[in-house]
């Protein structure tokens, strides 16, 4: 399984803020910014604002949200990454983001997306069956230096009623999954659907001859009369054997 090369750089340029509270953030978004903050590494929390516009282009991109970011503020940079971003319940508008400094000698988690290859030449193609992919994405734990752009899931294998676990994929040097209480999730799966599934049960028990959506065949009919002569001749015997037994009953009685 390949895996993917290390990320693009992603870059952005962000401005000092000043003003701090609800008014001036609400000012602040009138005026084309979005307020934000970064925060962690060794420096203490910073205010910033990012122009909305180039932002909201930024954030369509997938690397944008699972990569290291080169933050320009004013005469330096620094390595950060995208921790949380709040959007307006209906608007397509940025409320506030946030940003944490990169240390390059501590670990951290990220969330890598999952790609995923191969699944129109795995066995379950040629079938009726459906590949599910289960998990879209994969915490993990690296040093930010081997953070991957992405993570290739190879579906070329996958056979119908099987699946895929974290723990069958290959991840690159460095990189570990987290997942609770060792744990292997599910991350992509071939199933048949049920619709399909129950229509080839009644296709395999149906009898030659016999018409699935339609009258039953004619040797069903003559069983279903016969049936029904049987019903009516138990009918005509039942009251001439209850009639014979209660005389019985009285001289008992008697």
């Amino acid at each position: 399984m390949q895996q993917s090369p290390q990320p693009p750089q992603q870059s952005f340029t962000a401005f000092a803020r000043e003003r701090e509270g609800r008014g001036a953030s609400r000012r602040l978004r009138l005026t084309g910014r979005a307020p934000g903050i970064v925060y962690g590494g060794d420096g203490k929390p910073q205010t910033i604002e990012v122009d909305h516009n180039a932002l909201i282009y930024a954030l369509k991109r997938e690397a944008f949200h699972s990569t290291i970011l080169t933050m320009t503020l004013g005469e330096t940079t620094q390595r950060v990454l995208l921790r949380d971003v709040q959007m307006h319940p209906f608007r397509h508008e940025v409320l506030h983001i946030d940003f944490q400094r990169v240390d390059e000698n501590r670990k951290i988690r990220m969330k890598v997306p999952l790609h995923f290859a191969n699944g129109e030449i795995s066995p379950a193609a040629s079938t009726d069956a459906i590949i599910s992919h289960v998990l879209t994405e994969l915490d993990v734990s690296c040093l930010p230096k081997d953070l991957p752009a992405f993570i290739e899931v190879d579906l070329s294998t996958l056979a119908v009623g099987q699946s895929i676990h974290v723990s069958d994929l290959t991840l690159p040097g460095g990189v570990t999954a987290v997942t609770r209480g060792g744990e292997s999730p599910v991350v992509a799966t071939a199933i048949v659907p049920r619709v399909i599934a129950e229509v080839e049960e009644v296709a395999a028990v149906v009898e030659p001859g016999a018409v699935v959506e339609g009258a039953p065949v004619e040797a069903g009919k003559e069983g279903e009369k016969a049936a029904e002569k049987g019903a009516e001749k138990g009918a005509e015997k039942a009251p001439e054997k209850s009639a014979e037994k209660a005389p019985a009953k009285k001289d008992a009685k008697k």
